[in-house]
């Protein structure tokens, strides 16, 4: 089963027989086999004929609206659908359950963040970046053995920590200085890209979790409430997406110091030109294809599986939850 991202603009998705046509103007992009889809996602402007959106509500497939930087307007889904399974079993989740997936979500971002650093070591190498290296082995370890959320969290804090104080040795750009990272409000122009990429990430995680269903105010390792969707804090830990991106923008000279910052508030933003930018190089990146689990699919996918692998350990806690690790 896969999921369809229409993310070229101008499309036209039509029906014939059980295949899913892609049109754009005369040529045909791809045919998928509906009984194949599990959900089809449209990014931005395309049309889907009646018959597609007739034939996905008898076979069960959502059909969603998101802007081209992954913020979902809505979906199409049969009645059934609409009932929150997920939520109630999300509920009844054991705490040792809970505790589990959090220790597999810390685990995680520690390792991911181990990898990208040292990628950059084998490019640049710094004392800085060997300390947190080895600082980030520690960490995977004792969050491997904790025992509650308190004291994974301040393992989370510390990893975090250990991170950012190498990532200033891994930019290149001229003008673009990195000490620590600060967040309300970004304090200096590394910060404003970081906190502005990550804001784009949490969005469309909510998204697909609001769309398979699940409760984005309950989760396994940040704390929910009325105003904080937990679920999409928890999985957005696992991604480095946005710093490889920022890294990307700033040792390419793709951003510019003087052009695409402004100082306001107390903080360091993005302006009209720098969000340009960022939104371009940001949407080349999601678009890009990988391969995941042997298909071809764009980098959104990555995040879809996430979501989806949670989902499957919510009704079967015996799976254990399997977070996006990269190599």
């Amino acid at each position: 089963m896969r999921t369809l991202y229409v993310s070229q603009q101008g499309c036209y998705l039509s029906l014939k027989q059980e295949q899913v046509i892609i049109k754009q103007g005369q040529a045909i992009l791809d045919q998928v086999q509906l009984p194949l889809l599990e959900q089809i996602l449209i990014f931005g402007q395309s049309q889907v004929t009646t018959q597609v959106i007739r034939a996905c509500l008898q076979q069960d497939v959502p059909i969603a609206y998101l802007s081209r930087m992954g913020y979902c307007y809505g979906k199409i889904l049969p009645v059934e659908r609409g009932y929150r399974h997920p939520s109630r079993e999300q509920q009844q989740l054991l705490a040792a359950e809970r505790l589990g997936v959090a220790r597999t979500i810390v685990q995680a971002k520690l390792k991911n963040c181990r990898v990208l650093l040292l990628r950059q070591q084998r490019r640049k190498g710094s004392a800085a970046i060997t300390l947190a290296i080895q600082s980030l082995e520690y960490l995977i370890q004792q969050a491997g053995q904790a025992d509650r959320i308190e004291r994974l969290m301040g393992l989370e804090g510390a990893g975090a920590a250990s991170y950012f104080s190498a990532f200033g040795d891994c930019l290149s750009g001229d003008g673009f200085v990195f000490t620590a990272r600060s967040r309300r409000p970004p304090g200096n122009l590394v910060n404003a890209m970081l906190s502005f990429g990550y804001q784009l990430l949490w969005n469309h995680l909510l998204s697909l979790i609001e769309l398979w269903g699940l409760d984005p105010y309950h989760a396994c390792l940040h704390q929910g409430s009325e105003r904080h969707a937990a679920l999409a804090s928890d999985l957005i830990e696992e991604a480095p997406i946005v710093d490889s991106l920022v890294l990307y923008l700033v040792n390419r000279g793709v951003v510019n110091v003087e052009q695409d910052f402004d100082y306001h508030d107390g903080g360091c933003y993005l302006n009209d030109g720098g969000r340009r930018k960022y939104l371009r190089a940001f949407l080349q990146r999601m678009e890009e294809h990988l391969k995941i689990d042997d298909q071809e699919q764009p980098r959104w996918d990555l995040l879809t599986q996430q979501v989806k692998a949670y989902k499957q350990f919510v009704y079967d806690p015996t799976r254990a939850y399997s977070p996006y690790l990269i190599r």
